[in-house]
């Protein structure tokens, strides 16, 4: 099981195969050598979470049909926009609101468009080409992305692939959820987003303090889409349905106060999860009835045939071999040799370290694939300390979408590099800054905030 381990996290961290087909690895090796046979794999890749993720990308498969995601951008940007920083907090807000439901290198390449022209229509405006004020709103684009992304545990691959390996292997333990995770998550990102908006703001558009820009380009767009067709205000109604059926379908323990879910009053309220919810959100879109297109629904079986899947055999993969790391006894065999850690270390150390560790390691190799490789490590170390294992997990995968620096490290940095606006230095100088104030901010919020929210 070590062997296979390493071999699969050689392939994802070079890439010299494609990770996608690295993951299937499990379903060969698992069986020939004796780890698991075919029968004990396969079920990896149908886990419970991966329908939740497939009922994510339906909807927002769904908003990206009908404009709605182009309509809220916009609306944003007018309301917010009129000076450089107001712009550059329209597209930020507009990223980071996206990302949270839809994934971000979408949200990223929606966007890109609308910012280079704005961007144009500064340069127009003031006369000169300005690549910091250009840099400044490119970074801010993709890093919001990546930010709000964490901020919902359907936002980015990470947070699910975490949700479905500590359910598993905590079944004792309340469960992770889209409830819990928002109540502690949101706040983070939230304050991240703020910093980073400042950071961008001082060292890109200090000099455009006093400039006042034209949103006509913005505002022709959003004119041509017109008033809210019959469509768009169906998915909205849908939209903020699944959201609140997410939200309240546990209880919700603040302190002392508890608010009931809804499940609880359901005879089956147990067979209910979030997975169940996100697919019935897109069940109902695709039997709902379009009045623009007679006889389709809201949501076609041409959007449901875009479902990349090689992103669900990368959560196939990672369930895989977290399970094999667990039935082989590798799991025991790596708590035993980490024992030490216990006597020598706080968890605050250990807390400090795994992110510090797992922001610079995501920035050469997939946050998805970091993830999974460090899971049953971060198994093995909780283990040691008489602590929940949410104190070492929550803070790690965190750090695993918070990688700035190189162009390399997320989707949205790529896509944004090449605008060929952006300098490396800018780049790599801007991105360390944030990797910083992201450790620090995890940390500080998994010994305060998650503390009193989760009781640990």
């Amino acid at each position: 099981m070590a062997f296979v381990a390493i071999w699969m996290a050689g392939w994802w961290i070079t890439e010299a195969v494609n990770i996608f087909f690295t993951s299937l690895l499990p379903l060969v090796a698992f069986p020939l050598l004796g780890i698991m046979d075919m029968k004990e794999t396969a079920p990896s890749y149908t886990n419970e979470i991966i329908f939740l993720f497939i009922g994510g990308f339906l909807i927002a498969f769904t908003l990206e049909k009908w404009n709605l995601h182009k309509r809220m951008a916009l609306f944003l940007l007018l309301k917010i926009g009129a000076t450089p920083s107001r712009l550059l907090l329209g597209f930020m807000t507009a990223s980071y609101f996206l990302s949270m439901w839809i994934v971000n290198t979408a949200t990223t390449m929606m966007l890109l468009p609308a910012t280079m022209a704005v961007i144009g229509q500064i340069e127009d405006q003031t006369g000169k080409r300005d690549n910091k004020m250009a840099t400044g709103f490119l970074l801010g684009l993709a890093y919001a992305s990546s930010i709000g992304g964490t901020a919902t545990v359907i936002g980015t691959a990470p947070n699910m692939a975490f949700m479905g390996f500590y359910n598993s292997n905590f079944p004792n333990l309340p469960a992770v959820n889209f409830t819990n995770w928002i109540l502690f998550s949101l706040p983070v990102s939230l304050t991240f987003f703020a910093l980073c908006f400042q950071v961008l703001r001082y060292r890109f558009l200090r000099h455009m303090k006093h400039t006042t820009i034209s949103m006509d380009t913005c505002r022709m767009q959003y004119q041509q889409l017109g008033r809210m067709s019959y469509e768009e205000k169906s998915i909205t109604a849908v939209f903020f349905a699944t959201v609140l059926l997410w939200f309240f379908r546990q209880d919700i323990v603040l302190g002392s106060f508890t608010i009931p879910g809804w499940s609880g009053f359901l005879p089956v309220g147990g067979f209910i999860k979030d997975s169940t919810i996100a697919m019935i959100a897109s069940c109902v879109l695709y039997l709902f009835p379009s009045r623009q297109r007679k006889g389709e629904g809201l949501l076609t079986w041409d959007q449901v045939q875009r479902i990349p899947f090689g992103i669900i055999f990368l959560f196939g993969g990672g369930f895989a071999l977290a399970n094999g790391i667990t039935e082989s006894g590798l799991s025991e065999w790596l708590t035993e040799h980490l024992k030490n850690l216990s006597g020598n270390w706080t968890p605050f150390q250990v807390v400090v370290t795994l992110c510090v560790f797992m922001t610079f390691f995501t920035e050469l190799t997939s946050n998805t694939a970091s993830t999974y490789l460090m899971l049953p490590i971060l198994l093995s170390i909780s283990a040691q300390f008489k602590a929940s294992p949410l104190i070492f997990m929550v803070p790690v995968v965190l750090s695993a979408s918070y990688a700035f620096m190189l162009p390399v490290a997320t989707p949205p940095n790529t896509i944004v590099f090449g605008s060929e606006r952006i300098s490396m230095r800018d780049m790599t100088r801007t991105g360390l800054i944030l990797n910083i104030i992201g450790v620090v901010l995890n940390v500080l919020a998994i010994f305060t905030l998650a503390k009193w929210l989760w009781q640990i």
